[in-house]
């Protein structure tokens, strides 16, 4: 017959202290290592064997510039210079807290610093536009995130030691279609942050994580190969439209690499919310970030044909006016010259 232990008081307060220690461990874990359930949204996302892209109409994702498909990724442009191209969903997206997971590879012959320019992934109102911006357009509205590969900064202009960036540089912009992104200064003027990542010409697979819960923007990279999440930024009181539409492009110059996406996993999250956090959302109309004004420059692009056409109307109009206004002040006065003859 098993013989009973019975437990010494300090046997049993030691016991005790334990199993307080290790439930407060077991709910702070709990607690810090919480993730939404989430859930992959096949029609926002873009996996091997890439079915129909490029060649059917029934494809959610559509090709351009000199993007092409291969058996294992998508190359947005290959390793040689002046290419552009990008992949672009032709589904406007409405979902209110995300996640999305790109497996991607840049890769060539240049040696460091003598390859470029890098790619970009986005979230904006446009689509379908070629541009300077790692491929497209300038002046955009919406989410653009960087990986970009060559310091044009550094090489051009003398900076600040502090403010030096080792490149690649993985940084974030919101626009609102009146602020520029100045490649000549890598978008410094704008962004959101950043952090380095060694990313180009690895032997192992590259991650970039995205996620938007709650107006929170934050980025996470998997690039070292030890198949683990490390932070990169995190922003608070990002807002953005819905509606809007995502992509992703890339750019060379005179200095060229192959950017390759090989994936981009969406995933919509399961977040709650409580009932006064619904009662005081508001649509979002234009992309803006709370703790940043976003500055409005004014673009001048010229004055285009309906603009020349009320111009010229307004002028035609005004010059009648001035002609009637001048020929009643000549009768006038000549009726008052009459008046004094007689």
């Amino acid at each position: 017959q098993q013989i009973p232990h019975y437990y010494s008081p300090k046997e049993a307060g030691v016991c005790l202290a334990l199993a307080v220690f290790l439930a407060a461990v077991e709910r702070s874990c709990g607690n810090n290592a919480y993730e939404p359930e989430e859930f992959l949204k096949r029609e926002y996302s873009l996996t091997k064997p890439y079915q129909g892209l490029g060649s059917s109409t029934t494809s959610h994702w559509e090709l351009m510039g000199n993007a092409m498909i291969m058996p294992e990724h998508v190359r947005l442009t290959p390793d040689l210079q002046s290419r552009q191209g990008a992949v672009w969903s032709r589904l406007p997206f409405y979902v209110r807290d995300w996640e999305i997971q790109v497996h991607f590879k840049i890769h060539g012959q240049g040696k460091k610093n003598l390859n470029g320019d890098g790619l970009a992934l986005w979230l904006t109102k446009e689509r379908m536009q070629i541009g300077p911006v790692f491929g497209n357009i300038n002046y955009f509205t919406g989410l653009g995130i960087f990986v970009d590969t060559y310091p044009n900064e550094d090489k051009h202009q003398e900076v600040l030691k502090s403010e030096l960036r080792s490149f690649p540089f993985i940084s974030a912009m919101v626009g609102n279609g009146s602020v520029a992104y100045d490649h000549d200064r890598d978008g410094r003027n704008v962004d959101l942050g950043g952090c380095s990542a060694s990313v180009r010409n690895v032997d192992y697979d590259t991650f970039l994580l995205i996620r938007y819960i709650r107006n929170t923007l934050t980025i996470m990279m998997d690039v070292e190969g030890k198949q683990e999440w490390k932070d990169c930024l995190e922003v608070p009181g990002v807002h953005m439209p819905q509606g809007y539409f995502f992509g992703a492009s890339s750019v060379t110059g005179d200095l060229s690499d192959n950017h390759d996406l090989i994936s981009f996993k969406l995933f919509e999250l399961a977040v709650e919310r409580t009932l006064e956090e619904l009662e005081n959302e508001e649509e979002v109309l234009i992309p803006s970030v709370d703790y940043r004004d976003i500055p409005v420059e004014v673009v001048d692009e010229g004055m285009g044909v309906l603009s020349i056409f009320f111009l010229f109307i307004f002028s035609v109009v005004g010059l009648v006016l001035l002609i009637v206004a001048l020929l009643l002040i000549h009768q006038r006065w000549k009726d008052r010259s009459r008046k004094r003859f007689y």
